[in-house]
């Protein structure tokens, strides 16, 4: 399972974080709003962990986009309020389920399995386009009979592209993304690992392609 953190108490955040990886869950943190609805819109998520006072765009602002996007992921509300109009104002933003701090671990991980539950517990362990597919547990690109292994740039890169099909994605997305918000990574990064993908495409001889679209970004398409 693959979930996104949206934390700013880095205390808290890097706890939370150990309690997913503690059930062999896959987690990415990250700290105010924006980037959370960035990697929330841009990523394949099972479920996203959502505190409501961030810097940037609040929890609600974040769930409300989310779902103006079309971005069904589940959403958990974490916040030290409790009082019922703010309850009622998160679920009514489009957010699946609310829990005040502080909680127990227990409660949190019983709240993450029901909510996988509701929507089947699919959890996603490829993704596909054209003819190619990314193996997420082991990092592997295949076409037909052959397969590549990626980097974990390429493969976050290609993750991103993969789970975005019918968009282009920034630069600016891609390097939050993978580099990280606080990174000195530059355009150049991001043109230097889709040029090492576009090598192993065709290496693969895949039909797909990576399209630039020029001072913008990136998007997938099929010759």
């Amino acid at each position: 399972m693959n979930i996104l953190i949206v934390e700013d108490e880095k205390r808290l955040a890097e706890a939370l974080c150990q309690i997913m990886k503690s059930q062999k869950y896959m987690a990415d943190v990250v700290g105010n709003g924006q980037d959370g609805l960035d990697y929330a819109i841009a990523g394949a998520y099972d479920l996203v962990i959502l505190d409501v006072m961030l810097p940037k765009l609040d929890g609600f602002q974040v769930v409300q986009r989310m779902r103006e996007k079309k971005v069904a992921t589940p959403v958990l509300l974490l916040t030290a309020k409790d009082e019922v109009q703010d309850k009622v104002q998160g679920l009514d933003c489009g957010a699946d389920d609310y829990m005040t701090k502080p909680f127990s671990n227990e409660e949190l991980l019983a709240r993450v399995r029901a909510l996988t539950r509701r929507q089947g517990e699919v959890v996603l362990d490829k993704l596909s386009f054209a003819d190619l597919t990314l193996e997420l547990s082991t990092c592997a690109l295949s076409c037909g009979q052959k397969s590549v292994h990626l980097g974990f740039k390429e493969y976050e890169i290609m993750k991103i592209l993969l789970s975005n099909q019918n968009a282009i994605t920034p630069k600016e997305t891609l390097i939050t993304k993978v580099w990280g918000s606080e990174s000195f990574a530059e355009d150049n990064n991001v043109e230097a690992h889709i040029s090492f993908l576009r090598k192993k495409f065709s290496y693969l001889g895949s039909k797909a392609v990576i399209e630039t679209a020029r001072k913008v970004g990136y998007m997938l398409s099929s010759r």
